[in-house]
Formats: structure tokens, sequence, C-alpha cells
């Protein structure tokens, strides 16, 4: 008996803000978008406005979108590979960077895997790498830690938990926040964290407007640097 060959799915990478994506992304990027017309996205509207950037020419009306998100009930998802089960290939676009890190498509692609459906990760900006590379800080040994706690008591107990982290295990120590509240992080940062001990704030990269500093907690003390409204990383190493 005939076995239906699986689709592929691929993980297709974003540009990191508003430029032109030729500029961040590979030929082969484009060349996928081309080809496919099921994904999988976190927003059906920046999703299309992605491709469009991707592939100006590509028709819209027939692509077909799942929408992966904080909403969507996880005992949908297996659901959503049934184009590759069919044998098509499907992609998962992020709203930013790189599929599955820092990203909700990494449920999809253990599902994937499950299922024995071939995974194709390509190449584009992750603002993590980009940050770890730029910053000069331990590339070797490093953990991403998410969103710290919102809770300003909290959040400064967990910023010197990462700091003793970093010492012990000398390992760099990277996180995000909610770029409304990137300059209440970086008060906090400064106020909790020994003087000698190095901080990275990588903002907009990839974008003209792009900034990355790395230099110990008691010159940032003396640093003026506006974060508001900007997608940041940020890198701590003791």
């Amino acid at each position: 008996m005939a076995v239906n060959k699986l689709g592929i799915l691929y993980l297709i990478p974003t540009t990191l803000g508003e430029m032109d994506a030729e500029l961040v992304l590979p030929q082969s990027v484009k060349t996928v978008v081309e080809k496919v017309d099921f994904y999988i996205v976190e927003n059906e509207k920046s999703a299309r406005k992605s491709i469009k950037a991707i592939s100006p020419k590509k028709p819209q009306p027939e692509l077909k979108f799942f929408l992966l998100n904080k909403f969507t009930e996880p005992a949908k998802l297996p659901t959503y590979l049934t184009p590759c089960l069919n044998g098509l290939d499907m992609g998962i676009l992020s709203d930013a960077g790189c599929p599955g890190i820092a990203d909700p498509g990494a449920e999809v692609v253990k599902i994937a895997h499950e299922k024995k459906i071939k995974v194709v990760p390509l190449v584009g900006p992750s603002s993590i790498l980009l940050a770890l590379m730029a910053s000069g800080l331990n590339g070797q040994s490093f953990a991403f830690n998410g969103y710290l706690p919102i809770d300003k008591a909290e959040r400064k107990q967990e910023i010197k938990k990462l700091e003793k982290r970093s010492k012990d295990y000398v390992q760099a120590q990277l996180f995000i926040e909610t770029p409304y509240r990137n300059g209440k992080m970086l008060e906090d940062l400064v106020s909790c964290l020994q003087p000698s001990t190095y901080l990275t704030v990588a903002c907009d990269l990839t974008l003209p407007s792009e900034s990355i500093k790395t230099q110990r907690t008691a010159q940032w003390k003396n640093t003026q640097v506006d974060l508001d409204k900007r997608p940041c990383i940020f890198i701590i190493e003791a």
C-alpha cells in the first residue's frame, strides 16, 4: 500500500522591525515563501505584511492561516499540521525574528517531530544571538531567561539571582522586557547589580536606529539612553 508523502514544516524568519526584508533575509526565505500557502502565525495581519515584504508579488487571497498565540487551545495544535499530513508544505512565521526562539512556535515543532514531519529551519535574524554576538560577553556559556517578573520587588530579587548565577557558573544571562517598561528595567538593573558587573543593552537590532552598548554597571549610572518602546535585549555578566 502506498504511503502518502508528508509535507515539510519550514521555520520562516522575519525582520525585527520596519526595514527592507532583502537586507537581512537570504534568498532561500523568499524561495520558500513563494511556494508555501499554509502558515502558522501569531497574528494574521502582521503575517500578511511580512509575506508581502518578503515576496511582494505573491497572491494573498489563497493563503491559509492558523493562529498560534496565548488564546490558542493546546488541543487544537495537532490539527494545524493537517496540510503537512496531506503532503502540503507549511511555514511557521514569527511576528519578529526566528520561530521557536522566545516564540510559541516551538510547541507545534515538537508535535511535527512526533508525527515524523520534516522540520527545516531557515536562516534569519535572531535578536538574542545578535545581541550576544555584539556584547563581548560569554558566548561559550549563556542562558536566555525570557521575561523577568513584573512586580518590582520580585524583579529585583530575580536580577540578583541571575547575577549570582552568572558569577557561579561563569555564564552570561540574557532576558527581555516589554518595550514600554525598558526604562524601568534599566533603572532596576543599575540599582541592583554590583558596580563591577557587565551589562549589555542592545536595542533595535538590524534597524537604522540600532544601539548596542556594553559597560560595567557603575558606568551605566552616568549613561543617558532612551529605551522607550524600543525592542531590547539585556545581558548581564558578573
